[in-house]
Protein backbone atom coordinates (compact mmCIF):
# COMPACT_ATOMS: atom_id res chain seq x y z
CA UNK A 1 0.00 0.00 0.00
CA UNK A 2 1.66 3.54 -0.97
CA UNK A 3 1.99 6.13 1.41
CA UNK A 4 -0.60 8.30 0.67
CA UNK A 5 -3.08 5.25 1.20
CA UNK A 6 -1.69 4.21 4.06
CA UNK A 7 -2.40 7.92 5.45
CA UNK A 8 -5.59 8.39 3.74
CA UNK A 9 -7.09 4.87 5.48
CA UNK A 10 -5.16 5.97 8.71
CA UNK A 11 -7.53 9.21 8.76
CA UNK A 12 -10.58 7.59 8.03
CA UNK A 13 -9.90 4.93 11.06
CA UNK A 14 -9.02 7.68 13.32
CA UNK A 15 -12.40 9.77 12.29
CA UNK A 16 -14.69 6.80 13.03
CA UNK A 17 -12.99 5.83 16.03
CA UNK A 18 -13.79 9.60 17.11
CA UNK A 19 -17.53 9.36 15.82
CA UNK A 20 -17.97 5.92 18.10
CA UNK A 21 -16.44 7.48 21.16
CA UNK A 22 -18.21 10.72 20.84
CA UNK A 23 -21.36 9.16 19.99
CA UNK A 24 -21.80 11.11 16.62
CA UNK A 25 -21.38 14.91 17.85
CA UNK A 26 -19.28 16.48 14.89
CA UNK A 27 -18.81 19.63 16.46
CA UNK A 28 -16.45 17.88 19.44
CA UNK A 29 -14.74 16.40 16.40
CA UNK A 30 -12.55 19.44 15.12
CA UNK A 31 -9.89 19.10 11.78
CA UNK A 32 -7.05 19.33 14.89
CA UNK A 33 -8.22 17.18 16.95
CA UNK A 34 -8.32 14.33 13.80
CA UNK A 35 -4.90 15.51 12.69
CA UNK A 36 -3.29 15.42 16.58
CA UNK A 37 -4.71 10.98 16.93
CA UNK A 38 -3.57 10.53 13.22
CA UNK A 39 -0.50 11.95 13.27
CA UNK A 40 -0.57 13.99 10.39
CA UNK A 41 -0.33 18.06 9.29
CA UNK A 42 -4.00 19.65 9.35
CA UNK A 43 -3.61 20.21 5.81
CA UNK A 44 -3.63 16.15 5.27
CA UNK A 45 -7.37 16.51 5.84
CA UNK A 46 -8.45 19.09 3.34
CA UNK A 47 -5.85 17.31 0.90
CA UNK A 48 -6.97 14.23 0.91
CA UNK A 49 -10.87 14.53 1.44
CA UNK A 50 -11.66 18.39 0.60
CA UNK A 51 -13.38 18.95 4.17
CA UNK A 52 -13.60 17.69 7.75
CA UNK A 53 -17.73 17.07 6.30
CA UNK A 54 -16.74 15.48 3.20
CA UNK A 55 -14.21 13.41 5.49
CA UNK A 56 -17.27 13.00 8.32
CA UNK A 57 -19.85 12.03 5.21
CA UNK A 58 -17.45 9.24 4.27
CA UNK A 59 -16.77 7.23 7.73
CA UNK A 60 -20.88 7.03 8.49
CA UNK A 61 -21.09 5.30 5.06
CA UNK A 62 -18.89 3.29 5.89
CA UNK A 63 -20.03 2.82 10.11
CA UNK A 64 -23.21 2.13 8.29
CA UNK A 65 -22.10 -0.40 5.44
CA UNK A 66 -20.47 -2.32 8.07
CA UNK A 67 -23.59 -3.09 9.64
CA UNK A 68 -25.64 -3.72 7.09
CA UNK A 69 -23.40 -6.14 5.72
CA UNK A 70 -23.56 -7.78 9.41
CA UNK A 71 -26.90 -9.19 8.43
CA UNK A 72 -27.25 -8.79 4.98
CA UNK A 73 -26.00 -11.64 3.07
CA UNK A 74 -23.62 -11.82 0.27
CA UNK A 75 -25.18 -12.44 -3.48
CA UNK A 76 -23.50 -15.74 -3.63
CA UNK A 77 -25.60 -16.91 -0.20
CA UNK A 78 -28.89 -15.58 -1.35
CA UNK A 79 -30.46 -18.94 -2.13
CA UNK A 80 -29.43 -20.22 1.36
CA UNK A 81 -32.73 -21.50 2.84
CA UNK A 82 -33.12 -19.54 6.60
CA UNK A 83 -36.80 -21.01 7.31
CA UNK A 84 -38.67 -17.69 6.38
CA UNK A 85 -40.93 -15.87 4.45
CA UNK A 86 -39.66 -13.17 2.52
CA UNK A 87 -42.12 -10.76 4.71
CA UNK A 88 -40.51 -12.55 7.88
CA UNK A 89 -37.01 -11.92 6.61
CA UNK A 90 -37.60 -8.24 5.58
CA UNK A 91 -39.35 -7.49 9.07
CA UNK A 92 -36.76 -8.83 10.61
CA UNK A 93 -33.73 -7.06 8.70
CA UNK A 94 -35.52 -3.98 8.88
CA UNK A 95 -36.34 -3.95 12.76
CA UNK A 96 -32.11 -4.29 13.25
CA UNK A 97 -31.47 -1.31 11.30
CA UNK A 98 -34.27 1.08 12.51
CA UNK A 99 -32.36 -0.05 15.81
CA UNK A 100 -29.21 1.24 14.61
CA UNK A 101 -30.80 4.17 13.55
CA UNK A 102 -31.77 4.97 17.36
CA UNK A 103 -28.73 3.81 18.93
CA UNK A 104 -26.31 5.99 16.84
CA UNK A 105 -29.04 8.83 16.46
CA UNK A 106 -26.46 11.59 15.67
CA UNK A 107 -24.91 9.35 13.24
CA UNK A 108 -28.15 8.37 11.35
CA UNK A 109 -29.03 11.61 11.33
CA UNK A 110 -26.24 13.16 9.34
CA UNK A 111 -26.46 10.10 6.71
CA UNK A 112 -30.07 10.71 6.35
CA UNK A 113 -29.80 14.28 5.55
CA UNK A 114 -26.76 14.03 3.30
CA UNK A 115 -28.54 11.59 1.43
CA UNK A 116 -31.23 13.57 1.01
CA UNK A 117 -28.77 16.80 -0.26
CA UNK A 118 -26.69 14.03 -2.30
CA UNK A 119 -29.33 11.53 -3.38
CA UNK A 120 -26.74 9.19 -5.09
CA UNK A 121 -26.36 5.59 -6.21
CA UNK A 122 -23.67 4.84 -3.74
CA UNK A 123 -25.69 6.69 -0.91
CA UNK A 124 -26.25 4.89 2.36
CA UNK A 125 -29.92 5.36 1.47
CA UNK A 126 -29.31 3.45 -1.75
CA UNK A 127 -27.16 0.60 -0.23
CA UNK A 128 -29.79 -0.21 2.67
CA UNK A 129 -32.19 -0.75 -0.72
CA UNK A 130 -30.06 -2.92 -2.22
CA UNK A 131 -29.35 -4.80 0.85
CA UNK A 132 -33.34 -4.95 1.41
CA UNK A 133 -33.98 -6.24 -1.95
CA UNK A 134 -32.10 -9.73 -1.08
CA UNK A 135 -34.43 -10.62 1.29
CA UNK A 136 -37.16 -10.75 -1.23
CA UNK A 137 -36.35 -14.20 -2.97
CA UNK A 138 -39.97 -14.92 -3.67
CA UNK A 139 -41.04 -14.48 -7.37
CA UNK A 140 -41.55 -11.02 -7.35
CA UNK A 141 -40.53 -8.69 -10.72
CA UNK A 142 -37.13 -6.69 -10.15
CA UNK A 143 -39.51 -3.18 -10.50
CA UNK A 144 -41.70 -4.44 -7.86
CA UNK A 145 -38.74 -5.30 -5.32
CA UNK A 146 -37.13 -1.96 -6.52
CA UNK A 147 -40.24 0.11 -5.71
CA UNK A 148 -41.15 -2.02 -2.42
CA UNK A 149 -37.49 -1.61 -0.71
CA UNK A 150 -37.02 2.36 -2.20
CA UNK A 151 -40.58 3.24 -0.18
CA UNK A 152 -39.54 0.53 2.85
CA UNK A 153 -36.25 3.31 3.58
CA UNK A 154 -38.17 6.32 2.70
CA UNK A 155 -40.28 5.57 5.04
CA UNK A 156 -38.12 4.20 7.95
CA UNK A 157 -35.49 7.37 7.16
CA UNK A 158 -38.56 9.92 7.75
CA UNK A 159 -40.29 7.87 10.87
CA UNK A 160 -36.59 8.68 12.55
CA UNK A 161 -36.09 12.35 11.51
CA UNK A 162 -39.90 12.92 12.58
CA UNK A 163 -39.30 10.38 15.69
CA UNK A 164 -39.98 12.79 18.50
CA UNK A 165 -43.48 13.43 16.95
CA UNK A 166 -44.40 10.33 15.35
CA UNK A 167 -46.92 9.18 18.13
CA UNK A 168 -49.05 12.42 17.58
CA UNK A 169 -48.30 11.83 13.85
CA UNK A 170 -48.57 8.03 13.31
CA UNK A 171 -49.58 6.30 17.00
CA UNK A 172 -46.21 4.93 17.36
CA UNK A 173 -43.97 5.77 19.83
CA UNK A 174 -40.78 5.18 18.20
CA UNK A 175 -38.32 5.10 21.22
CA UNK A 176 -39.82 2.70 22.05
CA UNK A 177 -38.75 -0.61 20.85
CA UNK A 178 -41.98 -2.71 20.67
CA UNK A 179 -43.84 0.00 19.08
CA UNK A 180 -40.75 0.55 16.72
CA UNK A 181 -40.96 -2.97 15.59
CA UNK A 182 -45.16 -2.72 15.67
CA UNK A 183 -44.25 -0.05 13.37
CA UNK A 184 -41.87 -1.81 11.06
CA UNK A 185 -44.17 -4.86 11.11
CA UNK A 186 -47.33 -2.77 10.01
CA UNK A 187 -45.52 -0.85 6.87
CA UNK A 188 -44.26 -3.99 5.66
CA UNK A 189 -47.60 -5.75 5.78
CA UNK A 190 -48.82 -2.48 4.15
CA UNK A 191 -46.46 -2.72 1.50
CA UNK A 192 -46.57 -6.58 0.93
CA UNK A 193 -50.60 -6.38 0.93
CA UNK A 194 -50.52 -3.46 -2.00
CA UNK A 195 -47.60 -5.91 -3.94
CA UNK A 196 -50.28 -8.77 -3.64
CA UNK A 197 -52.63 -6.70 -5.51
CA UNK A 198 -50.46 -5.65 -8.17
CA UNK A 199 -49.86 -8.97 -8.54
CA UNK A 200 -53.65 -10.06 -8.77
CA UNK A 201 -54.64 -7.12 -10.99
CA UNK A 202 -51.62 -8.57 -13.77
CA UNK A 203 -52.68 -11.63 -13.72
CA UNK A 204 -55.93 -10.54 -14.51
CA UNK A 205 -54.85 -8.33 -17.33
Amino acid sequence: MRNNEKTKLSIIEVTTDLLKEYNGDTKRITSRLIAERAGIGLGSINYFFGSKESLITECIQRIINGILTGFTPEITDTERKDGLTDRARLISWACQTFDFLFENQAIANISIISDMQHYTADSNSVYTQKGFAFALKGNQNESTKKLLVFILVSALQTAFLAKSTAKELLGYDLYCKLERDLFIHDTITLLFDGMDRKGDKTNEM
